[in-house]
Formats: structure tokens, sequence, C-alpha cells
């Protein structure tokens, strides 16, 4: 699975170089897919459960799965780019979010502290842990940091499907739960609200904004569960990155 995840944090990497005002979210979703099959993979969202891009991307007050469209980003917005893969039969997805020039100072603090958060929950992925060790450990640092977390998304199991059991909460009690075991793999994502947590769905079926209209962000790593504690996936090649635009 590491050469699938690879390549998503590796194209997500090249993405976030692109984002600038001016940009549209379509054109970012044609460089995904563009670098994605070029590498010999296939977009694991185009098509999935009627999903029409490769790339979801989700701008400001939009949670997740945003449709790519011919909106430009303009200086100040936030966009999470999520991305998966399927190559050799298994599955990668990750997330980020990235600011477009100079952002707000409460923007950039969401996005520190989502990062934290995802950073948080990874630590608690060990043998023998339990799967709301991790969503617990994510709600505890969001809230401190004086956000809240999104309720109706969740982190998932992910390998030769991208979407497997367990289901990974973002918030909740510790010590409840399937307990992690050594060849395990998770993708573990908070989403992370600025303002009140509640979130809708629009009418395009797909695309969850806050209801309240506040900012959100999105991190997202593949994790492996091995004797050690967690080995994160989606990092990009040691190379610096094998695509290129």
């Amino acid at each position: 699975m590491r050469v699938a995840n690879v390549l998503v944090a590796d194209v997500l990497a090249e993405l976030a170089v692109l984002v600038a005002p001016g940009v549209t979210t379509a054109e970012l979703d044609a460089a995904a897919e563009r670098l994605v099959r070029a590498a010999g993979a296939e977009p694991a969202f185009k098509g999935y459960r009627g999903y029409p891009a490769t790339l979801c991307a989700s701008v400001n007050e939009q949670v997740v799965h945003g449709i790519p469209s011919s909106r430009a980003l303009v200086e100040g917005d936030i966009i999470s780019l999520d991305m998966g893969v399927k190559l050799n039969g298994f599955f990668g997805d990750s997330a980020v979010t990235v600011p477009v020039g100079r952002i707000s100072d409460e923007a950039a603090a969401l996005l520190r502290v989502t990062r934290e958060s995802l950073d948080h929950g990874i630590g608690q992925v060990r043998p023998g842990g339990r799967v709301s060790d991790i969503g617990h450990a994510i709600q505890a640092h969001v809230e401190a940091g004086g956000f809240s977390v999104v309720r109706e998304f969740v982190g998932h199991g992910i390998g030769a499907s991208l979407h497997e059991e367990p289901q990974i909460a973002n918030y909740g009690e510790p010590g409840r739960g399937p307990r992690l075991a050594e060849g395990m793999v998770l993708a573990i994502e908070p989403m992370v609200n600025l303002g009140r947590p509640a979130v809708k769905v629009l009418g395009d079926g797909w695309t969850a904004v806050t209801r309240d209209g506040s900012l959100s962000a999105h991190f997202e790593h593949t994790v492996a569960v091995t004797k050690d504690g967690a080995l994160v996936l989606t990092q990009r090649s040691a190379v610096g990155g094998g695509v290129r635009v």
C-alpha cells in the first residue's frame, strides 16, 4: 500500500503548489487526474457512488466532497484537497488544507490546530489500543484550541477497498470500539470547523458545508498499525516528489 499512498502524497504536494488566486478548482482536478493516470494509477473517487471528479476540492465553508467547478480561488480562501488512488489493487487516501495567498490569523490557526489534531490522533495508533482513543485525542486538541469537530463524517479502514471497517470518529470517549492490531491500515481524517460543528449537504448530493457558514479544515493521512506504533504511508517520496505537472 505504500506505493499507492506515496503517489497520493506526491500528487497533493504538486497540487498545493498550483493553488493560487485565479486558479479554478476544475483546473486543480484536471491536474490531479493527469498526474494520477500518468503514474499508472486510477482515481479512486471518480465514479465512486457517482462522484464526478478525481479530486474533492472544498473551499472555505465547504467541509468535504466539494465538486470541482469553474469557481476561481481568491486571496484569503482556504481549500481542502482530498484525493485517493487505486494502484496494483490497493488504495491510497489523503487530504490537506491549503491557504490561498495570505489568509486571516484565525484561518491560519484553524489549519494549524487541525493538522496538529491529526498528529495527536496518529499518536494513539498502536497494537492493543482502541479506535476511540484516536478520536478522543483529536477532539481534545481541537476543542482546547477553541474549534469544533464535525460529527457526520469519519475516518475509515482502507486496503483492497477504499472504505473498510472500522469507522474512526474524530470525537468520543477513549477505550471504546475495536482494538487496533498489527497490519491494520487506517485513514484518519479530522474535519474541524471554526464555528459550530453542525454541517449540511447541498443539493448536489455531495458538497457538505458548515451550517453557520464558518470556515472548515480537513487533513488526512493513511496510517499502518505496526508493532512499533503508527507508520504514516502518505508521506512524499524520498526524492521530494515522483510526479510533475
